[in-house]
């Protein structure tokens, strides 16, 4: 009998090895959150102040959920929908999760057309990177190269000058910026003027699509054998900037402000709030995607080591992604004799600005500059006007508020329905042992959504329109009303009594052979070792 309940349960495709969970999380979690969202957030939020937020709400909700997305996919083995038999009337979080995953992949993969764009210009070019001269059709008659910036800054090296170079360099532009404002997006004055089409990057965003539709088309057993190198590439690269951006004058400078916080920044509840849509961002939390990365893990897979390992390599990288970026502004700033806060534009721009900068500085940078944007590319609209859309879609649609509801439901269905106990006991039954109370305790008080607070959206020095406010919140509703249509509907379907109906709509629905309970941790070892003898 036993055996047949181990069969049933490994019907469903596995992970041919632990590694290729470790890495496809990896490739999932790390990628553009940490190397492109976290570092513009620093910037945006005064660097080190950023970071204690940040850190906090990563122990509290960060690490908790990753763990309990994980571990649930694991003990069920079905996919993010399927999961939700655990309490049936909360069906609609995974279709809002679903909705919200749309949303995310129609503007996160305009990032994946701005790298193709920039590879295609580090081939074009016979000499110098073109983000890295002045001259062309796209450069302003104010456009220094960062040498000749740096030539000037050495000259005027001295305290009596250093007011008058300040009020001198503020006329310069530099080449890197003009790039991609004036080359790359083309933009416009502001969202009202949409402007024409930009051919090239429709024919990058093609290729963006194409790309993903061959990553994912021979699925999980082929996608698993990619990751050993998608997920790790990365890490190369991000080493190598690193090392040079440290060593460029100046570098310190950014790092001290990237570390050094301004606590005077914390009264502000907008620091908050980013801090933790960045994490639930990073994470990949609440979109039903881990759940389904775990579905494939073994039954008795350790996914608590696992999930605190991950964590780890997530951090790491946003550290490093950080120091990069911090590192180069640091450069930037002595280069032309600005405060590290005045170096370059906050937001999404940010990444676009400062890693060709430091891509520059290699030597072949040619060829760094290929790979880099290749990297982006592994790891991750198309009209003059498109960044004001991307920012609405990236401000209203995939994170903030709608993924902090999601999340609030997820815990309210496992820790409060289904039972947090009940659930640590199926965790135990998995892996063997309990873990820490605190992750339990985490999931029940759900503090999470009392982070929520609406702010407008901004880019830049804009300030977006009403009607543009009113767009971003039809596409963030257009995922969340998923939940109480749902529940509504569900409950209504429901026959008996006002409490007979709450009591099945909320009860679970997962059978034996997706809960496993007539299995332990000890009874499948005991099964595993008699198969052997």
């Amino acid at each position: 009998m036993k055996t047949s309940v181990m069969n049933n349960i490994e019907r469903r495709d596995k992970w041919s090895g632990n590694a290729e969970f470790l890495l496809s999380c990896i490739g999932f979690a790390i990628g553009l959150g940490n190397v492109w969202r976290f570092p513009y957030l620093c910037y945006e939020h005064g660097g080190g102040a950023f970071l204690i937020p940040y850190y906090i709400t990563l122990i509290c909700a960060g690490i908790p959920l990753f763990f309990l997305e994980v571990a649930l996919g694991q003990h069920t083995s079905i996919g993010g929908l399927g999961i939700w038999k655990i309490c049936p009337i909360l069906k609609g979080t995974g279709y809002a999760a679903t909705i919200i995953v749309f949303w995310l992949n129609c503007y996160y993969i305009v990032v994946l057309a701005w790298a193709f764009y920039y590879i295609y210009h580090s081939f074009i070019h016979s000499s110098l990177l073109p983000w890295t001269t002045c001259g062309n059709w796209w450069n302003q008659d104010s456009c220094r190269t960062l040498d000749q910036l740096h030539n000037y800054t050495s000259v005027m090296n001295c305290t009596s000058c250093e007011q008058s170079m300040r009020n001198h360099l503020t006329q310069f532009t530099n080449p890197v910026k003009e790039f991609w404002d004036n080359n790359v997006l083309q933009i416009t004055n502001d969202i009202s003027e949409p402007g024409s089409f930009r051919v090239p990057l429709v024919i990058t965003l093609a290729l963006a699509w194409i790309l993903c539709y061959f990553c994912i088309w021979k699925g999980i057993q082929w996608t698993g054998k990619i990751v050993y190198f998608t997920s790790m590439f990365p890490y190369l690269l991000l080493m190598i900037l690193l090392i040079r951006g440290l060593t460029l004058d100046g570098a310190m400078d950014g790092v001290k402000y990237l570390f050094i916080p301004d606590v005077s920044k914390l009264k502000t509840s907008a620091l908050w709030i980013e801090a933790a849509t960045q994490i639930f961002f990073s994470y990949g939390l609440g979109l039903g995607v881990l759940v389904a990365l775990g579905s494939y893990n073994k039954r008795h897979t350790n996914c608590y080591r696992d999930t605190l390992l991950l964590a780890v390599f997530n951090e790491a990288t946003c550290l490093i992604s950080g120091l990069v970026i911090f590192s180069v502004i640091g450069f930037l700033a002595k280069t032309e004799g600005k405060a590290i806060n005045e170096v370059a534009e906050s937001g999404p721009s940010l990444a676009f600005v400062v890693y060709p900068a430091a891509v520059a500085q290699l030597p072949f940078s040619r060829l760094w500059s290929v790979l880099f944007f290749v990297m982006l590319i592994f790891i991750g609209l198309d009209s003059q006007g498109g960044m004001y859309v991307f920012k609405i879609f990236d401000y209203y649609s995939a994170s903030g508020w709608c993924l902090l509801i999601v999340l609030f439901f997820e815990c309210i269905g496992v820790s409060w329905f289904y039972g947090a106990d009940r659930f640590y006991e199926d965790i135990n039954n998995m892996i063997g042992y309990y873990p820490n109370q605190f992750w339990k305790w985490c999931w029940k008080s759900i503090a999470i959504f009392s982070l929520v607070k609406y702010e407008p959206v901004t880019y830049k020095k804009y300030r977006f329109p009403k009607w543009a406010e009113y767009l971003g919140w039809s596409i963030a509703l257009s995922s969340i009303v998923a939940i109480p249509i749902y529940a509504i509907a569900f409950f209504a379907r429901q026959t008996g009594t006002l409490k007979e109906r709450w009591n099945t709509a909320t009860r679970s629905t997962l059978n034996d052979n997706e809960q496993n309970e007539s299995m332990s941790y000890e009874e499948s070892v005991a099964l595993n070792n008699d198969s052997f003898s």
